[in-house]
């Protein structure tokens, strides 16, 4: 497997069927936890800036002279989009120093909440959609990581809110 085919794909999770998306999802929880562990919020943002560039190249590696300028088994985007969706949570623990893992709804909303934006492709998120480029593809997940992160801390507050 090439460089490109082996981050683009996260060796071989993006040929995972059915659902290469979710599973490129899924898999980014536990890397996210194990960034946040070992460096706290700094090294989940630092993942989060190379691994966008890394996804890029890869993207724009595996993509060129093909029609198709996302297949489904490029999933660096997902992993990326997931990991800026979890960003709310990984400040909290490590401002607070708690357990990442104590705020556990937060990952089940984050997971929801990228995953439904990601795949609704709503306002922004279908505007980089629509790039058709590499950049594009990976754009279209950083706004839906964002949008799901601003979802989170919404969630978290009208918790807070409740109690």
């Amino acid at each position: 497997m090439k460089l490109a085919q082996m981050i683009g794909t996260i060796m071989g999770v993006g040929y995972i069927r059915p659902a290469p998306g979710t599973w490129g999802s899924l898999v980014a929880l536990p890397w996210a936890w194990l960034l946040h562990v070992i460096g706290g919020l700094p090294l989940l943002v630092v993942a989060i800036v190379v691994g966008f560039f890394k996804g890029w190249w890869a993207t724009a590696k595996m993509t060129t002279g093909q029609d198709d300028h996302d297949p489904s088994e490029i999933v660096v985007d997902e992993v990326i989009g997931q990991w800026i969706a979890l960003l709310p949570l990984s400040y909290a623990a490590w401002s607070m120093e708690i357990s990442i893992l104590a705020m556990w709804p937060g990952w089940i909303a984050a997971f929801a909440l990228f995953r439904f934006f990601d795949i609704t492709k709503l306002g922004p998120v279908g505007w980089a959609d629509r790039m058709n480029t590499p950049l594009g593809v990976m754009l279209d997940d950083v706004i839906a990581g964002l949008f799901a992160a601003l979802g989170v801390l919404v969630l978290a507050a009208l918790y807070h809110e409740v109690l």
